[in-house]
């Protein structure tokens, strides 16, 4: 039986919003756009490193591209991927000052995303909850997140995504994107701009087709979005719903070794399926020589409800309030062609579906009172998140399609339930001590529990509650003069326990048993201490920071990916950072801009316990970090004249180790990419319409892009642990876009 998630009330309450503001009244007077894009990637006035995405960064990416793949040019950022939009969610991850992707907090409009792990337990990725078309901008926090931000995963730094919303101005926005690898992406928006009875909204619908660049299979999306506001006098009501069907056919994940063997452009069986019968059957060709140097196919499949209403409250001067109420529901489903169970007798492999549902509500409270030079800022998040995972079995008798999600299993071997209370407490004072100095000091208390049931097979059940009454933050700036601002801050985070497929749940019960006593969740203390500038044309700021990362959890795998065995979880001890980040954007002339970023990160391990695989004792003291590279530089070339525009870019990515004994280096590399285009004016019906080609990798450089996909190893001196993917090579994107 397939599964079809009812409509929630809440979606409906919205469509209806949406649907009859479609309908009201005629225009009012044409007022400006309220979606005004930011120009400068520096943020003034804020006691930690604050940087911004422009809405000129994203418009001038790929169409489709991820926003964090935006981020890359940004210092402490480093971002990896294996196709050439970042969308690819197998593959895509970042990492903020040597701190992985589960380890940061991502909001959309203030509502949690949740840590954007691949095998979603309590969000989704930014490319599902909205279309990249309809971002306005991104905020980065390197060291740490405001007190208010909704995550339970930061103990590194924030990443806030802002819709563009609806705009005042009636319209309507079309694009086509085509290019490599039979590529094309659709984007459609309509505008209702702002209407006599104060209503606005927007609605797009958007559609991606493309072929991976090696393999067999696609990665497809469609998506809807909408969004409307109400303006009541001095406040606002404003409501959205986001749809997403994404379905991503997945690239094999290579070794070193089977690199060596078969190249970069090594990938699974399909369509040749008897070829992966005969493996499944131990008889080797063309350079393999092992079960998992190929499977058939892999796929993922995520289907996503996005809602929420929110009211703005102005009182008076002094007094903002702000509330949120959101659901998320999520479908998805991953398969792979598995030779380790046969379908029958007479066909010797099944496909081994993991299946993720996600229900989760919550909401958000906040209230700023300017009293005097003080202004007092306080908070409330509450969510209850359902998530539950089955791996079941199903047989096939050939290739057959599995872009859908499948029903009748010959074998369910695992089925986990979880239901998480979140809650958050913050309260911060910003006082304006005197013209020059500004202080912000507050703190926030955290309790996310999690009662997780076991339904089938041997992994764990039983509760876990994380909880820290009391985690201050404190911040400051100095205006050293008109042009300077020093700014620092000091902050502790924790890191709430992670439901789902992986972290202490994977465990075996007895495992699980043992470590409950003895785990702690992970926390965080992060110091920030910096120098912002403006001279004339140029910009520019200077950071160094330390973060201390205790009660590091490491979860030990125990057989290859495809085959789940359950994990074993240790506390293993300490990770120290220090480094340095530098930035500065040039206004060479009217026309021209230069960008440059750089980063010196210094990740280890330290004061970590022996921990064991199997009878061998690992120790990590001194090691560098896994996926964290030491050295990232990013150089940006743009030009803009007469409606011409173009921007050259290049980023560096230092040496990166998969393995926590750092004994299989993946090299550095330098990345380039290239966009360009003319903005023709007005064409026939339309007001203005534009050409856009983006040309990604631009040299064409054969390199890993994503590594840690099948998690890290202790210690990989012969080079097979399949855990890389390549990255992809020059693509090119044509796009027409025009606005009516």
């Amino acid at each position: 039986m397939r599964h079809t998630p009812r409509i929630h009330p809440l979606y409906l309450a919205v469509l209806q919003a949406v649907a009859c503001s479609a309908y009201a009244a005629d225009p009012a007077p044409l007022q400006p756009a309220s979606d005004a894009p930011i120009e400068t990637v520096f943020v003034q006035g804020q006691g930690r490193q604050v940087q911004n995405i422009t809405r000129k960064d994203l418009e001038q990416a790929a169409p489709g591209t991820s926003p964090l793949k935006t981020l890359e040019k940004l210092p402490g950022v480093s971002f990896q991927s294996a196709d050439p939009f970042g969308a690819y969610e197998w593959s895509t991850h970042i990492a903020i000052r040597g701190f992985s992707q589960n380890q940061l907090g991502y909001t959309l409009d203030d509502i949690p995303l949740g840590d954007m792990s691949y095998r979603n337990h309590n969000g989704l990725h930014i490319s599902r909850a909205l279309s990249a078309e309809n971002i306005g901008n991104v905020t980065v926090s390197q060291g740490t997140g405001a007190l208010g931000t909704a995550s339970t995963s930061n103990l590194g730094g924030t990443i806030s995504f802002t819709t563009r919303g609806p705009a005042d101005i009636a319209g309507a926005t079309l694009a086509q994107t085509l290019g490599q690898d039979s590529t094309s992406r659709t984007f459609a928006r309509v505008d209702t701009g702002l209407l006599d009875t104060g209503t606005k909204a927007y609605v797009s619908l958007t559609r991606q087709r493309a072929d991976k660049w090696k393999g067999d299979g696609g990665q497809d999306q469609d998506q809807f979005n909408s969004k409307v506001v109400q303006q009541l006098g001095a406040h606002k009501l404003s409501a959205f719903f986001n749809y997403s069907t994404r379905d991503e056919t997945d690239y094999q994940d290579l070794s070193f070794d089977a690199t060596r063997r078969l190249g970069y452009d090594w990938d699974n069986y399909a369509p040749d399926w008897q070829r992966a019968v005969n493996a499944a059957k131990g008889v080797y060709t063309g350079g393999v020589n092992n079960l998992d140097d190929a499977y058939y196919l892999g796929r993922g499949l995520r289907n996503d409800w996005l809602g929420g209403v929110a009211l703005e409250l102005n009182p008076n001067d002094d007094v903002r309030v702000k509330l949120n109420a959101y659901n998320h529901r999520n479908h998805g489903e991953s398969h792979w062609y598995t030779p380790y169970t046969p379908s029958s007798a007479t066909v010797p492999i099944s496909v081994r579906a993991q299946e993720y549902f996600i229900d989760r509500d919550g909401g958000t409270a906040d209230v700023s009172w300017a009293l005097g030079d003080h202004t007092v800022s306080a908070g409330v998040w509450a969510e209850r998140s359902v998530h539950r995972w089955t791996r079941a079995f199903y047989a096939v008798n050939g290739p057959e399609s599995t872009d859908h999600f499948l029903d009748n299993p010959f074998s369910t071997v695992i089925g986990q339930r979880f239901v998480t209370k979140t809650t958050q407490f913050y309260l911060q004072d910003a006082y304006n001590a005197t013209d020059k100095l500004k202080l912000s000091y507050g703190f926030k208390a955290t309790k996310a529990k999690i009662n997780g049931y076991n339904e089938t097979g041997g992994r764990a059940a039983g509760t876990l509650e994380a909880e820290k009454k009391f985690l201050p933050q404190a911040a400051l700036t100095y205006q050293l003069s008109a042009q300077d601002e020093l700014f620092t801050s000091w902050a502790k985070n924790m890191k709430a326990y992670q439901a789902g497929a992986d972290g202490p749940f994977s465990q075996t019960q007895d495992a699980f048993n043992l470590s409950v006593g003895k785990v702690r969740p992970e926390t965080s203390t992060t110091i920030d201490l910096g120098l912002r500038s403006r001279r004339g044309p140029l910009q520019g700021s200077l950071a160094l920071y330390a973060a201390d990362f205790k009660d590091r959890q490491l979860n030990v795998a125990t057989c290859t990916g495809i085959v789940g065995c359950p994990t074993t979880l240790a506390n293993v001890g300490k990770v120290r950072t220090k480094g340095v980040e530098a930035a500065v954007d040039w206004k060479i002339t009217q026309a021209w801009g230069w960008f440059n970023s750089f980063t010196y990160n210094d990740s280890s391990y330290k004061d970590a316990p022996l921990y064991y695989e199997g009878a061998t004792a690992i120790n990590v003291n001194g090691k560098r970090v896994v996926d964290a590279p030491r050295v990232l530089f990013n150089t940006e070339l743009s030009f803009e004249q007469a409606g011409w525009f173009a921007k050259a870019d290049a980023k560096y990515t230092g040496t990166r180790y998969y393995t926590y004994l750092n004994d299989s280096p993946v090299s550095s590399y330098w990345l380039a990419n290239l966009s360009a285009g003319y903005k023709l004016g007005k064409v026939g019906p339309f007001k203005s319409a534009t050409l856009q080609v983006n040309v990604t990798n631009l040299f064409d450089k054969r390199y890993f892009g994503a590594i840690g996909t099948n998690g890290y190893a202790s210690s990989d001196p012969t080079g097979s642990f399949a855990t890389m993917l390549a990255g992809a090579p020059r693509a090119a994107f044509f796009t027409l876009s025009a606005k009516l």
